[in-house]
């Protein structure tokens, strides 16, 4: 049988070329379910925000719009010929890292520019059942796929899963500062949970990059000329810089 060697900071058993494929279908509707519920996420975020003049809400809608692109960007990783590419994977790992610095700087502005003018949002109580909602489900999702990305050695897919983690942190910060707002009339809780969404985003975003092109998997069959051989890693694996 086809075994999969992957290059991993930490040793992990190979995998068999089967199970690494059932692996990755399994991503994939992992994927394919989170990109549907940031689709409603995003909207209802988003609307409440504009409607309560919420920096907070509207920065977990925006979350929530990048989230579904590091979605469909782990759809494009698993499917077809890139199924078993390392290029595909660092690329993968890329655009899942740009994800977070889309949102880090314009979440930022506008949390800063509300706290310094001292804008009152209205309450939400849509927006705090949202937060509730995502803080329940987003847990869930995102530690399937870091275990996932673990196993099969996807640093992109264990990204796509710590946004998902990070989505629950902003769903947090969020149910806070709304809640704060709504019942004690804090409202400058709101904004700064904004900043709070700004900064854990560009932390993730800055780890995220500095995986890059490391611990992509190697599998024998793969077509893509410069992904290494079965068993093979990439040099980079060896880097030191990209150990943690």
């Amino acid at each position: 049988m086809t075994t999969v060697e992957l290059p991993q900071r930490t040793p992990s058993p190979a995998i068999s070329r089967d199970e690494y494929l059932r692996l990755a279908r399994r991503a994939k509707q992992l994927s394919w379910l989170s990109l549907a519920y940031m689709a409603v996420e995003g909207g209802v975020a988003l609307t409440a925000g504009v409607i309560a003049a919420s920096p907070a809400l509207i920065g977990f809608g925006i979350d929530s719009a990048i989230e579904g692109v590091a979605s469909l960007v782990i759809v494009w990783r698993f499917t077809g010929a890139r199924l078993l590419s390392a290029a595909a994977e660092r690329r993968a790992q890329t655009l899942v890292a740009i994800q977070f610095f889309l949102l880090a700087p314009y979440v930022g502005y506008e949390s800063l520019g509300a706290l310094l003018a001292g804008e009152r949002p209205d309450p939400s109580w849509v927006g705090i059942g949202l937060a509730i909602t995502s803080l329940l489900l987003m847990p869930w999702l995102g530690r399937l796929k870091q275990r996932l990305g673990e196993r099969m050695g996807s640093v992109a897919l264990k990204g796509e899963g710590q946004q998902n983690l990070l989505c629950s942190y902003l769903a947090a910060a969020l149910l806070v500062g709304l809640a704060g707002n709504a019942v004690l009339g804090l409202w400058w809780l709101d904004p700064a949970a904004g900043l709070v969404i700004a900064a854990v985003a560009l932390k993730e975003g800055i780890e995220t990059w500095r995986g890059e092109g490391c611990c992509a998997p190697a599998a024998g069959g793969s077509d893509d000329p410069g992904a290494p051989a079965a068993g093979e890693t990439d040099e980079c694996c060896d880097d030191r810089s990209c150990a943690r």
